[in-house]
């Protein structure tokens, strides 16, 4: 797999994060950078600790359970992960569920461990989709704290000054960006095994 599909699975599943801090970002009057500054190390730090928890499960299914002579079998269920994770996307999208927008004076920080929770289950997902392509881990751990770093900043800034209506749209191009990466993946696959 190369940079480029990296790129696109790594965005398309950032995406969903964007999409939940739009939602916060349209609940404060001002945009604390000190908060967000947080906010963007614990993001980060619990999507990388997933990416590194789903790749190195599936290296212990590949090791234990010599999943490695048969290299098909891992790459099918990686495009399967991939276009399921799409599909769980556009499946947000088309609920487009409605937050009831207040001020809050500030947002506090469980709020936000608990989104990284939820959020990183996409990432751990990833993460043995990846292990099984053999992807390198550095590459993709640079990426996703990147794309998580800037998709937190952009989605509370998108909140902030236009609120969540946006969030559909992320959705949607998350499903868009992993499905291309998905379906690029099966092309190859049949290229390679044909």
């Amino acid at each position: 797999m190369g940079w480029f599909e990296n790129l696109l699975i790594v965005a398309g599943i950032s995406l969903d994060l964007f999409a939940n801090m739009e939602c916060q970002g349209s609940l404060v009057a001002k945009v604390n950078k000190k908060h967000l500054t947080l906010i963007c190390l614990i993001v980060g730090a619990w999507q990388l600790a997933a990416l590194f928890v789903g790749y190195f499960f599936a290296n212990l299914l590949l090791t234990k359970q010599h999943i490695a002579n048969d290299f098909l079998v891992g790459e099918l269920i990686a495009v399967i992960i991939f276009l399921g994770l799409g599909c769980r996307l556009i499946v947000k999208g088309i609920k487009n569920e409605r937050i009831q927008e207040h001020l809050e004076m500030t947002l506090g920080y469980k709020r936000f461990i608990r989104m990284a929770s939820l959020t990183s289950i996409y990432t751990v997902l990833a993460g043995i989709a990846f292990a099984f392509f053999g992807t390198d881990m550095r590459m993709i751990l640079i990426m996703i704290v990147s794309f998580s770093i800037v998709f937190v900043i952009s989605g509370m800034y998108v909140g902030y000054h236009y609120g969540f209506e946006a969030k559909g749209k992320a959705y949607f191009a998350g499903t868009f960006l992993l499905w291309a990466a998905g379906i690029d993946l099966i092309v190859r696959l049949v290229i390679q095994y044909r």
